[in-house]
């Protein structure tokens, strides 16, 4: 990938209204991010919209200062781009990092859990990781309090990677400012956001997803019923990848989350073994092969009005399947992403979770 076209790429994710999805879309039909970045206005103007496009400027700006900070990128399409993240739907174009990223490569588990937890349940974590690093395992978490916490201190020694909710320069919580630059020295530091950037509530859902990506399977130590733990779970689950939890007692509200899970199919760990026992089977460098990041469905050049108006006509502000669409319209997938291209890029369609839009 040349320079040129390593730059316009991170232009196009930087960009209004383009997300995962959308970047994904627009590479596989134009092939260059430069030509996307030319088409944008008037495939917004097609959706009844209008849109911009990241100053060249900023962009510049944004590159220097992760280069001051010691940071790369990893971008889709690069070869040392995580490949299991790669398989994930909304997969990051662009990853900033600090550390070794080869640990990406090697066999990851994800260990994440409550904030608030409890003392023997970090006590837990930090000796499960342990374990899952004597076996060779890389440990993946968030680096929040709690569960997050111990997981990274159990596993730096032997392969950590943290996947933050802010950007690269920004320290999160405050308390684990020493563990954080240890992680950025000794293991694998990950942000998909620009430096600056402040970690505000919605960034946590999308970070659960990198952690969820990167790792053959999630292990929840202690959780709540509606814990952020749980939406790493789910992911996981969405992706093929084992999904793990650590059984609690059912008098402790923080494990209500954990026995949930077991209840509905997750598989009862309680050390290292069984964890590795559990993902055994499973070999991520398999999985990359015939993987790209930009063989999602087809895009169309050319769209009917009245095409359009079908597509439109099916859409709500209630999130549906893209597969439903499709079906009810009796169109080609290519009309039919196209269309949603169109409307997305002009600000009227919104994408939700598991291929689901809706009107904005």
């Amino acid at each position: 990938m040349s320079e040129q076209e390593r730059f316009d790429r991170l232009r196009l994710i930087r960009s209004p209204r383009i997300g995962p999805v959308t970047f994904r879309h627009l590479i596989a039909r134009f092939g260059k991010a430069g030509e996307a970045l030319r088409a944008v206005p008037e495939l917004a103007a097609r959706g009844g919209g209008k849109a911009s496009v990241a100053d060249a400027g900023v962009v510049e700006k944004e590159i220097a200062r992760s280069r001051s900070l010691g940071a790369r990128y990893l971008l889709m399409g690069d070869k040392d781009y995580p490949f299991l993240l790669d398989q994930m739907e909304a997969a990051p174009p662009a990853l900033i990092v600090r550390g070794d990223a080869g640990l990406a490569a090697r066999q990851c588990v994800a260990l994440v859990g409550a904030r608030n937890a409890s003392a023997a349940a970090c006590r837990f974590a930090r000796t499960l990781s342990q374990e899952l690093g004597q076996q060779g395992a890389v440990v993946v978490s968030g680096l929040a309090r709690g569960i997050d916490t111990a997981a990274h201190q159990g596993s730096v020694a032997t392969g950590t990677i943290a996947v933050i909710a802010c950007g690269i320069d920004i320290v999160f919580p405050p308390e684990n400012e020493v563990l954080q630059e240890q992680i950025a020295a000794e293991g694998l530091l990950v942000t998909e956001h620009p430096p600056g950037t402040q970690p505000l509530a919605r960034h946590f859902p999308a970070r659960n997803r990198i952690i969820a990506g990167l790792a053959a399977g999630t292990v929840v130590v202690e959780a709540a019923p509606r814990s952020g733990s749980l939406i790493t779970a789910r992911l996981a689950a969405d992706a093929g990848r084992e999904v793990m939890a650590v059984p609690g007692s059912p008098a402790d509200p923080r494990a209500q989350g954990c026995n949930q899970l077991i209840r509905d199919g997750a598989t009862l760990v309680q050390n290292g073994a069984d964890v590795v026992e559990a993902i055994g089977g499973i070999d991520g460098r398999m999985v990359r092969q015939g993987r790209s990041g930009f063989d999602g469905e087809p895009v169309s050049s050319d769209v009917a009005g009245a095409d359009r108006d079908i597509v439109s006509g099916l859409l709500g502000h209630s999130a549906v399947p893209v597969d439903e669409i499709i079906r009810l319209s009796m169109l080609s997938p290519a009309i039919v992403q196209t269309v949603l291209l169109e409307l997305e890029l002009a600000g009227r369609l919104e994408r939700h979770a598991g291929g689901r839009v809706s009107l904005s």
